[in-house]
């Protein structure tokens, strides 16, 4: 790494020409991309804006969270996860394994860099990255932020009017906090179906909104992980006939979910219908959670 670079008006400023990729962001992809060149020989830079590594894991997840894949499919380029890990790890054996990922290829992320911009530089074709004092220049730049980086709360009519808190996930810490009380979960993804259950746990009364109807899927089918089922199936036959065979074992484990939702599904879990409105509120298909056992 050499301090060579130079404003186009010859002032010399902070800055660092990187001798490999400068990668953004210190999460999983990031520590993995870092591995995978170090593994061919290849340096590179790290610039992380918190300062720890897995930033999201560590500071906006919620205690309960747990891998909702088997760990063989989460685990990271070169390194397994230890044998005395569960199937589905906890959020902090997690963070532990991506510690311990970091330590064993002597990956060292430089932390409170917070990139604020990034421009090709066309004449001298290398990119200078800069933070908030310094500047960073190489031919390559790996972008690893993470789709779920920023939180994002949609705007909701007549939301103003309503007296109690509103919070995002990245917020969301335990269903202690809730107990006795309704909670409407707006969202059916991996975190929207865990944060009901632990609503449940704790004597919540959640209730579940989502904006299209939806597909139950067991997270286990005969023993097996539902994903790791569906993989190997798509290896063999289309995707109509594996959402078929996935939608008749769910029903056959689970039983008929579309009695508590409406309207009753198509027969793809893929398949999304539009939200109706009603009354000038968009009151979209839902489910209640709270019998969710």
């Amino acid at each position: 790494m050499d301090s060579s670079c130079k404003e186009e008006n010859g002032n010399p400023v902070n800055c660092l020409f990187v001798h490999g990729p400068i990668i953004v962001g210190a999460g999983p992809s990031g520590l993995a991309v870092a591995a995978c060149l170090k593994e061919k020989g290849v340096p590179s830079l790290i610039l992380e804006r918190s300062e720890c590594i897995a930033s999201l894991w560590q500071q906006r997840t919620y205690d309960r969270l747990k891998l909702h894949l088997p760990k063989q499919f989460c685990q990271l380029p070169f390194l397994s996860f230890p044998e005395n890990f569960p199937k589905y790890p906890t959020k902090h054996q997690f963070i532990s394994y991506m510690e311990s990922y970091a330590r064993h290829f002597s990956i060292e992320p430089i932390f409170k860099k917070v990139v604020e911009t990034a421009e090709l530089d066309h004449v001298r074709q290398f990119w200078r990255v800069r933070t908030q004092d310094f500047e960073y220049c190489s031919r390559w730049l790996i972008v690893a932020t993470g789709e779920n980086a920023e939180s994002f709360i949609p705007e909701i009519q007549g939301i103003e009017r309503f007296q109690g808190p509103v919070i995002h996930t990245s917020v969301y810490k335990s269903g202690s906090e809730f107990k006795y009380q309704r909670v409407l979960v707006v969202g059916c993804g991996n975190s929207g179906m865990e944060v009901s259950l632990d609503l449940c746990r704790h004597n919540a009364i959640p209730h579940m909104v989502v904006r299209n109807s939806v597909h139950i899927l067991p997270r286990e089918m005969f023993g097996f992980s539902t994903f790791s089922i569906a993989m190997e199936l798509l290896k063999w036959l289309p995707l109509r006939l594996v959402d078929k065979f996935l939608l008749l074992v769910a029903n056959f484990t689970l039983g008929n979910t579309g009695q508590i939702r409406s309207p009753e599904a198509e027969n793809r879990p893929n398949r999304a219908q539009k939200c109706h409105r009603k009354d000038s509120r968009a009151r979209c298909w839902s489910f209640i959670t709270n019998q969710i056992r």
